[in-house]
């Protein structure tokens, strides 16, 4: 029999809480949920969710304290947060700290739920056997240890950012746009018709990693109108 994909869905709003879970159980997911932050980081510490979907405003101990305890220990696991509709600065925040996505409120239940599919999907494609890939400048990313070396540096990278790296390597002989990126590596149809930031602030964050200026990049560009590229060595 197949395994049920297991979610944990950290919601301080009951009623929200509860409408949830009962979607994602009729879409066949097995599902826990808590209702503050504080419950929901430590039953997320027993590592046995598939994905944590985690809002962003919680009693005691709020989503970005959660997400990043989680990161701090585990830089595998998928996480999603549900922000603010419109808040920019949530947005940013939590994926800074190492949140997959984001899910803005409200939500269309539909989306959320392809959304999860799509980031589970993806993140199980990308625990492959590892390879090395080697930027432009010398840094040198581990892909199956999720780290690097930039330099006397080491590099730690989640899950996503590695995604990210994999596949701007094996097309590292073009640009890859943004809706190319959403669609291979978080596995979001192209006719979702999603407005997010998701792609551009992993990049930031990638570039905060390997670039020795961010702000003038050398080996993870921005092609005008047409997206990302990354410079390898020897290529």
């Amino acid at each position: 029999m197949t395994r049920k994909p297991k979610l944990l869905i950290v919601e301080d709003e009951a009623a929200i809480r509860d409408g949830l879970v009962d979607v994602f159980v009729y879409h066949g997911f097995d599902v826990e949920s808590r209702g503050d932050g504080a419950a929901g980081l430590d039953e997320a510490r027993t590592g046995r969710y598939d994905l944590v979907l985690l809002d962003v405003m919680l009693p005691g101990m709020n989503g970005f304290d959660v997400c990043d305890a989680i990161r701090a220990e585990d830089r595998d696991q998928p996480i999603i947060m549900l922000t603010a509709k419109g808040s920019d600065e949530e947005i940013i925040h939590g994926l800074t700290l190492g949140a997959d996505d984001y899910v803005a409120k409200p939500f269309s239940i539909q989306q959320l739920v392809l959304r999860v599919k799509a980031v589970l999907r993806r993140s199980e494609a990308g625990r492959l056997d590892g390879h090395t890939i080697t930027l432009v400048s010398g840094v040198v990313v581990d892909t199956g240890n999720l780290s690097g070396r930039a330099g006397e540096t080491e590099l730690a990278f989640t899950r996503r950012e590695i995604d990210i790296l994999r596949y701007l390597a094996a097309n590292a002989g073009r640009a890859v746009s943004r809706e190319e990126l959403l669609n291979k590596v978080w596995g979001y149809a192209r006719n979702l018709g999603l407005e997010t930031r998701t792609v551009d602030i992993h990049v930031a964050k990638l570039r905060r990693k390997i670039e020795a200026n961010p702000k003038e990049p050398a080996n993870l560009i921005t092609v005008r109108r047409a997206g990302y590229r990354l410079l390898l060595a020897g290529a």
